[in-house]
C-alpha cells in the first residue's frame, strides 16, 4: 500500500472547548486526540488536559471537548449538574449514586482502554454496571 495515499485519507471530528479555533477539523485516519486539538489551533492556557486522553484514537464524527477551569464549566448552565463520563475523573464519578471508588476506577479504566463513550448506554459494558445502576445515574451523566 502506498503510504502517501494512506496519509491523504482523513476523517472529520468536532473539537470544542478550550482550543484556539473550535470547530470541525479534518485529521488523518490514524490520528489521535492530540492531533485533532493541534488541528484546532492548539490548547488555550486554561485547558485542563489532564481530564482527557490525548493518546486516544480518533473516531470519525466524534466530538472532542477540551475542558476548562472547573469554575467556568459549573457556571455555564445547560448541562449544569450533568457529569460527562468522557471527562470525569474517578473522584468526580464517585459523586454519582451507587458509584464508589472501585466502580469509578473501572469506568475510567474502561474509557482509557476503549476510548470515549459514545452514549450513556455504553456504560453497560463496564463490569459492575447493569440496567438498575444505569437507570439510577442516567439523568446525571452524559457522554
Amino acid at each position: 500500500m502506498d503510504l502517501a495515499q494512506v496519509s491523504n485519507e482523513t476523517v472529520a471530528v468536532h473539537v470544542s472547548g478550550m482550543v484556539v479555533d473550535p470547530g470541525v477539523v479534518d485529521v488523518p485516519t490514524d490520528a489521535i486526540v492530540a492531533d485533532a486539538i493541534e488541528a484546532a489551533g492548539g490548547l488555550l492556557s486554561e485547558a485542563q488536559v489532564d481530564q482527557i486522553n490525548l493518546a486516544a484514537p480518533i473516531v470519525p464524527g466524534e466530538q472532542i471537548v477540551v475542558p476548562g477551569p472547573v469554575d467556568a464549566s459549573a457556571e455555564s448552565g445547560g448541562d449544569e449538574g450533568v457529569l460527562s463520563i468522557n471527562q470525569a475523573s474517578s473522584k468526580d464519578l464517585e459523586s454519582l449514586p451507587g458509584v464508589g471508588p472501585v466502580l469509578a476506577e473501572r469506568i475510567v479504566s474502561f474509557r482509557d482502554a476503549n476510548g470515549w463513550f459514545e452514549s450513556v448506554e455504553d456504560l453497560l459494558e463496564v463490569p459492575g454496571i447493569g440496567e438498575a445502576k444505569l437507570e439510577a445515574i442516567r439523568d446525571l451523566v452524559r457522554p
